[in-house]
């Protein structure tokens, strides 16, 4: 892989993602982070292609590569999803699109639908039954084209009806044991510790800061 330097553009239409990953990677020391508006790529239907692998570090890399193909810059991108073992690893790689939707609607509605989607899907499966994990890859790609990934999971258990006013996705159901709340009711700053995109973005930070000479920080899943 050739240097790592900035700027790094982080290619998510997604204000919620961009915040949480925005946080993490400002942490890098030197690294200026930039966003899709920032460099000024605007939405394209290409993009409703670039998640039809099977699996979520193939979906992430896709993404990164495409958007420092349009861009020229040092990229990242991630896939993540909702792996639910009583409904065979569903919604999987299609969470975000777990649900029948109309045309055009926005990321909002998306959730909304999703969530109430899963909700019917599980109707009658009691709480031992419900165990899933969130999964979050990372991948980096370098205007030379090579890549590393980066991966972050967490346990957890679906709740029967939703929990709490933040996150967003499928946040107010999922239960973080270790916290004893839905992660729609964890704090921003412990989900970025505990939650899946949190740890796979700081493993990424903690690769950034060795590659700059800064150390890398070990992490470790909860």
């Amino acid at each position: 892989m050739e240097p790592v330097a900035g700027p790094l553009l982080v290619a998510t239409r997604s204000r919620h993602k961009l915040r949480e990953i925005r946080e993490i990677l400002g942490t890098v020391p030197g690294m200026e982070i930039v966003d899709l508006v920032q460099v000024g790529i605007a939405e394209s239907q290409e993009e409703d292609g670039l998640e039809e692998a099977e699996t979520f570090s193939e979906n992430a890399l896709a993404k990164a590569r495409y958007f420092q193909r349009r861009s020229g810059y040092l990229t990242v991108a991630d896939d993540s999803g909702l792996v639910v073992d009583a409904l065979g690893g569903r919604p999987g790689v299609r969470s975000r699109r777990f649900a029948p939707m109309p045309d055009a609607v926005d990321r909002d509605t998306q959730d909304r639908l999703n969530l109430a989607h899963l909700l019917t899907s599980l109707e009658g499966v009691p709480p031992e039954g419900r165990t899933a994990r969130f999964v979050t890859e990372v991948a980096l790609v370098t205007r030379d084209g090579s890549f590393r990934t980066f991966r972050g999971v967490v346990e957890g258990i679906i709740l029967e009806s939703p929990q709490g006013n933040g996150g967003f996705g499928y946040d107010p159901v999922f239960l973080h044991p270790p916290s004893g709340a839905s992660f729609a009711q964890v704090p921003d700053e412990e989900k970025a510790r505990v939650g899946h995109r949190g740890i796979a973005f700081r493993r990424l930070a903690g690769f950034l800061r060795g590659a700059a000479g800064h150390g890398a920080e070990e992490i470790h899943e909860e």
